[in-house]
C-alpha cells in the first residue's frame, strides 16, 4: 500500500541518512518513478525533505527532523517478540542481552499492547530442533561468534567425516547460521561451510577478517542448500503407491508424487520420485512395507525382494513364488 511505503521511506532515511531514488525503489522493490510520486506527496503533506541532484546526490530530510513513526503496530510488536530465539541467543552468550532487550521492549509498549503481547507470549514457544536431534554441544560456539562479530581469523583443529579426520585449519568467518538446531560456521577461504560443534581446538587470532566485497550470507546459504539438495538426490525411482503410500510420503518424495504422479484404475499413483542412493532408496521404501511396489530401477527391485525374501524366511512365513507375475512397467 502507498501509504506503508511513504513510512517506509521516511524511515530510511530517518536511519541511514542520504539516499538516492534508484537505492530506494531497490530497498522497496519499486521502480524510481514510484519514489519520484512518493516524495512528491511527502512534500504535499509538508515532510521537511529536500534532494540534491548529480552524481552524489540524493534525498535527505533536514537535520534534526525526526518522526515518530518508530511506534510500533500490533502486528510488528507481535512478530518482534515471536521472532526472538532465546536458546540461540544465549548459546552464542547473549542470553542476557537478549533478557534485557526484550524487557525494553516490552516496556516501551503502550499498556493495552503490553498485555496483548504478554497473552502472546504465553500462547507460542519457539522450540526449532527436530524430535530426533542428537545432542550437538558446540563448546567453542561463543569464541566463534565473537570471532564472527570482530572479524577476527581462526585457527582451529577440525573433525570431518574422511581421513585424515583431524586437520587444523585456518579459517576467516564469514557468518553463523542455525539450521534445525545446529550452528554452522560460513568461512574462508572458499567459502566453505563448517559445523561448529567439529571444532576440537580453537585459538581467535589477532589478523583481521577481510569478507569478500558483496558477500551476501543468506544468498550463500541458500544457494548452497539448493545445490546440496541437486546432488543429494542423483538418481530416480519408479513406484508404485496406494492412497495411504502416498500420504506418508515425505520431503522431496512427496512432493515429486504430488506433481508427477498419474492415478491408475486400481486407485494407486505411479510416480517417479528421486533418491538418494539406492541403499538409502531400499531403507525408506520398506519402511512403507505394503504401501509402496518398487518398479525400477531393477536393481533397488532386487534388493528389496532380497531383503523381503530373507525377512520371510526368518519370520517362518512363505517367501514370494517364484512363479509371480511380472511387475507392471510404465
Amino acid at each position: 500500500m502507498k501509504s506503508s511505503r511513504l513510512i517506509s521511506v521516511l524511515l530510511l532515511l530517518q536511519t541511514r541518512g542520504r539516499m538516492t531514488a534508484a537505492q530506494l525503489a531497490a530497498e522497496l522493490e519499486v521502480s524510481v518513478r514510484t519514489i519520484y510520486r512518493d516524495v512528491e506527496s511527502l512534500h504535499a503533506a509538508g515532510v521537511p525533505l529536500y534532494g540534491d541532484a548529480g552524481h552524489s546526490g540524493g534525498y535527505q530530510l533536514l537535520t534534526g527532523h525526526r518522526s515518530r513513526l518508530t511506534d510500533l503496530y500490533t502486528g510488528e510488536a507481535e512478530a518482534l517478540f515471536l521472532a526472538g530465539i532465546p536458546g540461540a541467543a544465549a548459546e552464542l552468550g547473549l542470553g542476557g542481552h537478549f533478557v534485557d532487550a526484550q524487557l525494553k521492549l516490552r516496556a516501551s509498549l503502550p499498556t493495552p499492547l503490553r498485555d496483548h503481547v504478554d497473552r502472546l507470549r504465553a500462547r507460542f514457544h519457539i522450540d526449532a530442533p527436530g524430535w530426533y536431534a542428537e545432542d550437538t554441544d558446540a563448546p567453542f560456539l561463543p569464541q566463534v561468534a565473537e570471532a564472527v562479530r570482530a572479524g577476527r581469523v581462526l585457527a582451529v583443529r577440525y573433525r570431518r567425516w574422511k581421513e585424515p579426520t583431524d586437520v587444523d585449519r585456518r579459517l576467516e568467518p564469514y557468518g553463523l547460521v542455525l539450521k534445525a538446531g545446529r550452528w554452522y560456521l560460513v568461512a574462508g577461504p572458499g567459502p566453505r561451510t563448517y559445523r561448529v560443534d567439529q571444532i576440537l581446538e580453537l585459538d581467535v587470532t589477532e589478523e583481521e577478517c577481510e569478507i569478500p566485497d558483496g558477500f551476501d550470507l543468506v544468498a550463500h546459504w541458500r544457494d548452497s542448500q539448493a545445490g546440496f539438495h541437486a546432488r543429494l538426490h542423483q538418481g530416480e525411482a519408479v513406484v508404485r503407491l496406494p492412497p495411504d503410500g502416498a500420504r506418508r510420503l515425505t520431503g522431496e518424495a512427496a512432493r515429486a508424487c504430488a506433481v508427477n504422479g498419474s492415478p491408475e484404475p486400481d486407485g494407486w499413483t505411479l510416480a517417479t520420485l528421486p533418491i538418494e542412493s539406492l541403499a538409502h532408496a531400499h531403507d525408506t521404501f520398506l519402511a512403507l512395507g505394503a504401501d509402496v511396489e518398487v518398479l525400477q530401477p531393477a536393481e533397488l527391485r532386487a534388493r528389496i525382494t532380497e531383503t523381503v525374501t530373507r525377512l520371510a524366511a526368518r519370520y517362518g512365513a512363505t517367501p514370494p513364488s517364484s512363479a509371480t507375475p511380472p511387475p507392471r512397467r510404465p
